[in-house]
């Protein structure tokens, strides 16, 4: 299975399961989520930490009758179990494991450290969630190895004291996205809504993420899967004006047309291949 940015790139839906729950897994796989999140970190009360990286290496070997890319969610690189948990991911392989989330990422070297360890074709996911991370997010970014952010807005609303999600976030969010392209890698991923049982407010902040120019979000529970993937679709209506834009623009041989009263230029053009692009 290639795990590279041609799978990744086409991931919308990241699901959490905890790494100590390992009869969780089969449902996350087949919850529609794009990737799968097995977490050891902070889904797990420290004296389960070794009991759940057995059970996900056990989980990671095991032959999966639904192909899901597989992130594999370690333990900070200022804890006791980050090395185990660095040296399970190489062990597992690329073939495994799809990549690497790094949480409380907040400095090159911790990203040097686990890309050295773990090898050059495992991406690595940094997961921006403290001011020192967001301080750095730009050099995060670039670093070797970085397939795409992540926002922990929650341990970040905690880090700087900020209360609420909406507003209070968006030179945050957006700081995310412009590093996330100056670096040239994919959009990042916007963090979890905690409220499992309320649709509106899922739907609303993964409209908001998708308007700010994420790539995708993270989820908690299979019940949020589908809403965020569909939220991220494009709507009917912008997919007929793509295409509309494509094939009058192809049919033109060069010569200046419009759409809808609309000059089609270069920026219009990619506007409407990027739309055709999510289907």
């Amino acid at each position: 299975m290639d795990t590279g940015q041609t799978v990744q790139k086409s991931c919308i839906s990241y699901l959490f399961v905890p790494g100590n729950r390992p009869e969780r897994f089969a449902r996350a796989c087949g919850s529609g989520a794009h990737a799968v999140i097995i977490d050891l970190e902070d889904a797990v009360a420290p004296e389960y930490k070794r009991a759940a990286r057995d059970a996900c290496a056990a989980t990671l070997a095991q032959q999966r009758p639904v192909h899901v890319p597989v992130v594999v969610r370690i333990n900070g690189a200022d804890t006791e179990w980050f090395g185990d948990d660095v040296e399970m991911c190489r062990a597992a392989g690329v073939a495994a494991v799809a990549g690497v989330m790094v949480p409380k990422a907040e400095r090159i070297e911790d990203m040097a450290r686990v890309a050295s360890r773990i090898g050059a074709q495992v991406p690595l996911l940094p997961l921006i969630e403290t001011a020192q991370g967001m301080w750095n997010v730009i050099d995060i970014a670039r670093q070797p190895g970085v397939q795409r952010l992540a926002f922990g807005s929650i341990d970040f609303q905690v880090d700087l004291g900020i209360d609420g999600d909406g507003e209070e976030l968006l030179h945050f969010r957006s700081q995310m996205v412009l590093a996330s392209r100056v670096a040239c890698i994919l959009a990042p991923l916007d963090g979890v809504t905690t409220a499992i049982d309320d649709e509106e407010r899922l739907r609303a902040d993964t409209h908001r993420a998708r308007r700010l120019g994420f790539g995708g979000k993270l989820c908690i529970h299979p019940r949020q899967v589908e809403p965020v993937n569909a939220g991220f679709r494009p709507s009917e209506d912008d997919v007929r004006w793509a295409r509309r834009v494509v094939q009058l623009a192809a049919g033109a041989n060069g010569a200046a047309v419009s759409v809808d009263g609309k000059m089609v230029d270069k920026p219009v053009m990619l506007r409407a291949q990027a739309i055709l692009a999510r289907l």
